[in-house]
C-alpha cells in the first residue's frame, strides 16, 4: 500500500468511525445542550489531545513490538483481529436502541465550572479500549517501510481533526442531533454499520500478510 492510499483509506475509515457516536460524542453533546457550546469545544479539544496521547503511547510500543520478531507481530495480529470481531460481532448482534445522554434543560451556571479540557482528554486517556483499539487499526495503514511511530502520530492527527469537525458541527445543531440520534432504529443502524465495518478489518487483519 503506497502512502497515499494508506492516508485515503484511513480518512475514509476514520470519517465514518467518527460520525457513529460512542462514550465521547455523548460527552460533548451533554455538555452543549447544559453547559453551552464554548464549553463543548473544550470538552472536544480534550477529547483529541486524549486521542493524540494514545497515538503517541501506542506508536512507541507498536514500533518496538513490530520489530521484535515475526512471533511477536503475529501475537498482535491476532489479538487486534480477534477484538475486532468481537466488538463487530456485539455491534451487529445488539446494537443499541438509543444513544445515551442525561441532558440538564436549565444549564444552570455553577461558581467552580469543572475543567472541561481536562475532562474530555481524561475521558480518552483513561479509557483502554482506545489503546486497544489504536492497537489493533493503526498497523494496517503503516505502509512498509514507514516510521510506525510517526505513521501512528500523522494518523492519530488525521482521526483528531475529523473528530473536532464533527464535534463542531454537533455542537452547532445540538438539539435535532439528540432527537435524530434519539429516534427508534438510527443507532441501531449505525451500530450494524460500525459492526460491519470491525469485522471486515478484523478479517483482514487475521488472514493479511505482513508488509
Amino acid at each position: 500500500m503506497t502512502s497515499t492510499a494508506a492516508l485515503l483509506a484511513f480518512t475514509a475509515t476514520a470519517a465514518v468511525l467518527t460520525i457513529t457516536p460512542g462514550l465521547d460524542t455523548a460527552l460533548v453533546l451533554r455538555t452543549a445542550a447544559a453547559e453551552g457550546p464554548r464549553r463543548a469545544m473544550l470538552a472536544a479539544a480534550g477529547v483529541a489531545l486524549g486521542c493524540l496521547g494514545w497515538g503517541l503511547v501506542v506508536g512507541a510500543g507498536l514500533g518496538a513490538l513490530l520489530a521484535a520478531s515475526q512471533l511477536a507481530y503475529d501475537g498482535l495480529r491476532w489479538a487486534g483481529a480477534l477484538y475486532l470481531l468481537y466488538l463487530g460481532i456485539k455491534l451487529i448482534r445488539a446494537p443499541r436502541a438509543a444513544l445515551e445522554v442525561a441532558v440538564s434543560e436549565e444549564g444552570a451556571a455553577r461558581s467552580e465550572p469543572p475543567n472541561w479540557l481536562l475532562r474530555g482528554f481524561l475521558t480518552n486517556m483513561l479509557n483502554p479500549k482506545v489503546g486497544v483499539f489504536y492497537v489493533s487499526f493503526l498497523p494496517q495503514f503503516i505502509p512498509a517501510g514507514s516510521s510506525v511511530l510517526g505513521w501512528s502520530v500523522l494518523l492519530a492527527a488525521i482521526h483528531n481533526v475529523l473528530g473536532l469537525l464533527w464535534f463542531a458541527a454537533l455542537i452547532m445543531a445540538t438539539r435535532p442531533l439528540l432527537a435524530a440520534l434519539r429516534k427508534p432504529g438510527v443507532m441501531a443502524w449505525l451500530d450494524r454499520l460500525t459492526g460491519a465495518l470491525f469485522v471486515g478489518f478484523g478479517l483482514k487483519l487475521a488472514f493479511g500478510v505482513r508488509n
